[in-house]
């Protein structure tokens, strides 16, 4: 499928203000963390932890969460593997618009496809930063935060992904979550550290 608008006669409008000047004003690199797991995670958690300590920081810094978006923007999609990959591409382009303005990009989405989230790495360019939220899946449902897994295991949910659909974990991950032995701020302060060394944040 081609990335090519079907849309004709477009023009591109550059701006006034570059990509230097946007990281003098905020002090930051502009960047996509792309957090990815099974539900239940800690994906949205961590998401919204490291968006605090940012945020504490003086950092423009956003979450874009699963749930929250399929509430508006993907509103239209369900959970078929061709509404998932559209799900993930319109969010990896929101998360591009983001991360060219500036802010640092917290995408929390379980996007179970490699390929598509390769396609987003490929979009973003080098501020793209894979986040694996390695949680098994087996404490996954213990925690079973929404009751989700309850209902996929009495067969009201179906397609849902680690059990009744794939998920392909990263296979080289800028950050690996080790969630089961750690802490939310341990985590969230895992990925701070990250940003840190790449000169992303100031120390």
């Amino acid at each position: 499928m081609s990335d090519a608008p079907k849309a004709q006669n477009l023009t591109w409008h550059h701006g006034e203000v570059s990509k230097d000047a946007r990281e003098k004003a905020f002090g930051h690199r502009g960047a996509t963390l792309w957090l990815t797991g099974f539900s239940g995670s800690g994906k949205s958690t961590i998401a919204r932890r490291v968006e605090r300590l940012l945020i504490e920081r003086g950092c423009f810094a956003c979450v874009l969460d699963g749930d929250n978006v399929r509430h508006g923007l993907n509103g239209d999609l369900g959970f078929a593997p061709e509404d998932r990959k559209e799900n993930v591409r319109r969010v990896g382009e929101v998360s591009k618009l983001f991360t060219e303005a500036g802010a640092i990009v917290l995408s929390a989405f379980i996007s179970p496809y490699r390929q598509d989230r390769e396609v987003i790495r490929e979009r973003v360019g080098a501020a793209f930063i894979e986040v694996h939220v390695a949680t098994p899946l087996e404490v996954c449902e213990a925690r079973d935060p929404k009751g989700l897994y309850k209902r996929v295991r009495a067969g009201e949910i179906g397609q849902f992904t680690g059990i009744s659909a794939p998920y392909e974990e990263p296979l080289d991950p800028e950050i690996k979550l080790l969630t089961a032995g750690q802490t939310v701020d341990e985590s969230a302060e895992q990925v701070v550290a990250y940003l840190i060394t790449q000169g992303i944040i100031a120390g």
